[in-house]
C-alpha cells in the first residue's frame, strides 16, 4: 500500500491539471504559433511560467486505483500488476484467467 500522502498529493495534481487545462492549452498555442510576433509569444511564455507547476499534466503520476502503487501500472485497467493478479485470482475481473501449463 502506497503512502496516503503520496496518493493525496497526486489527487491534488489531477484537480489542478483539470482546472488549468484550458488556460495552459491557450497559452501553448500562442507560444508555438510562429506567425505571431516574438514579443507576444514571450509574454505568453511568462504567463505560462506563472501558473502552478502541478497544473502540468506531465507531473501527474499514474497510480493503481486499489493500492496506489505507482509502478507496474496497466493503463487500460488502471491497476497495478499485483492488484490485477489478486483480483484475477478471486474472479473479480471478467475474462481474466490465470495461466497454467
Amino acid at each position: 500500500m502506497a503512502k496516503t500522502s503520496s496518493v493525496e498529493k497526486n489527487k491534488r495534481r489531477i484537480k489542478l491539471t483539470k482546472r488549468y487545462e484550458n488556460k495552459r492549452s491557450a497559452l501553448k498555442t500562442i507560444i508555438y504559433n510562429k506567425e505571431l510576433p516574438l514579443e507576444e509569444r514571450f509574454k505568453a511564455g511568462l504567463k505560462l511560467a506563472e501558473l502552478p507547476r502541478n497544473s502540468s499534466s506531465v507531473r501527474v503520476r499514474n497510480r493503481c486505483e486499489v493500492s496506489g502503487r505507482p509502478r507496474g501500472y496497466y493503463r487500460k485497467l488502471r491497476l497495478s500488476r499485483i492488484a490485477l493478479r489478486e483480483l484475477g485470482n478471486f474472479g473479480q475481473i471478467p475474462g481474466l484467467v490465470k495461466s497454467s501449463w
